[in-house]
């Protein structure tokens, strides 16, 4: 693991432990999410809610994008739960701003900006969110370069 890997892997988890004891609930009652995404990348996403509209998310992924690798981003997002109403459980449109980190085998990683736009539906009885996003990335290292992520997931809360 390179020196900038390994600090940025150490940043995403105080951000997490930092956030973790935020007086703030989702709309289920738990502030702690933490569940599968599916698309690209693959793998385990969490989520702290830090007020009533604004959180933290996060995915430890594999990135199955040109050449394969392990994905790392956490993101800001802010909630707007009135642009879609729903008779049970709550839905809002999010957008943020994060960052993304890659670790390849050829030690030719890549960190960049996220800017993720979704939407999630939050269940009114259980505490489960369905989540589906896309995320513009622009790489800024090694070199300047544009892709996108995204896809679908589903989060238990805590």
């Amino acid at each position: 693991m390179t020196v900038c890997s390994a600090a940025l892997l150490s940043l995403f988890l105080i951000a997490g432990f930092a956030v973790q004891n935020a007086d703030a609930q989702n709309r289920n009652g738990g502030n702690f999410g933490l569940g599968v995404m599916l698309g690209e990348p693959t793998g385990i996403t969490p989520k702290v809610w830090t007020g009533d509209n604004r959180a933290f998310a996060g995915g430890v992924a594999w990135s199955f994008s040109g050449r394969s690798s392990l994905h790392m981003h956490l993101d800001y997002q802010i909630h707007n739960f009135n642009l879609i109403q729903v008779e049970r459980g709550a839905m809002s449109f999010y957008y943020g701003i994060g960052g993304r980190f890659l670790i390849r085998e050829d030690r030719d990683d890549k960190l960049g900006i996220r800017l993720p736009l979704g939407l999630n539906y939050l269940f009114a009885n259980d505490p489960i969110e369905l989540f589906m996003e896309v995320a513009p990335v622009l790489d800024l290292a090694p070199s300047t370069d544009f892709s996108a992520n995204g896809g679908i997931g589903v989060r238990y809360y805590f």
